[in-house]
């Protein structure tokens, strides 16, 4: 029975990690340049950000050599700011978009970066260990209709459901 039980943490702390059929992490990922303030243009509804919005999300370096994550976003219904601390760390090779990052103390999830503006790290498609997870990072709050479409055209491609795309009001 005990043995189960480890079994079963075991599994759940690790289970979270990968990434879906057919996504690949980045090559090339600078972190310096991946530092600093995002904003959420759009994901996928989650119990964690629900009826959030001016999301954005900071990433900063730890002492420890670990990636300082802070979230923040403005829930309407409660008339608040909500934030979440966290810490990510490369799971791989460190210019591979593929990092863990906690909320929750020891357990983790996939944070796959799967398209990136290699130039100038104006943009940023993320996802996690599947398809039920998904955010479209800007380092602006808003967005052109060229670049909305491109995401869209992407994401549909790898068999995300762009009808359930939540966009995110910054205003």
């Amino acid at each position: 029975m005990k043995k189960l039980i480890y079994g079963v943490i075991f599994l759940f702390m690790t289970g979270c990690l990968g990434y879906p059929e057919g996504i690949k992490p980045i090559s090339g990922f600078n972190l310096q340049s991946y530092l600093g303030k995002w904003y959420e243009i759009a994901r996928l509804d989650h119990s964690f950000e629900r009826g959030l919005e001016k999301v954005t999300a900071e990433y900063s370096i730890r002492k420890d050599g670990g990636i300082s994550v802070k979230n923040t976003g403005y829930s309407v219904e409660k008339k608040e700011w909500k934030e979440a601390i966290g810490k990510a760390f490369f799971v791989e090779a460190q210019d591979k978009g593929y990092l863990k990052v906690s909320f929750f103390g020891p357990f983790y999830g996939s944070y796959i970066v799967f398209e990136l503006d290699s130039e100038t790290y104006q943009y940023a498609y993320v996802t996690s260990s599947n398809t039920s997870y998904l955010w479209f990072l800007s380092r602006t709050p808003e967005i052109d209709e060229a670049t909305k479409t491109k995401f869209v055209q992407k994401i549909e491609s790898l068999g995300f459901r762009s009808d359930d795309l939540i966009w995110v009001n910054h205003k």
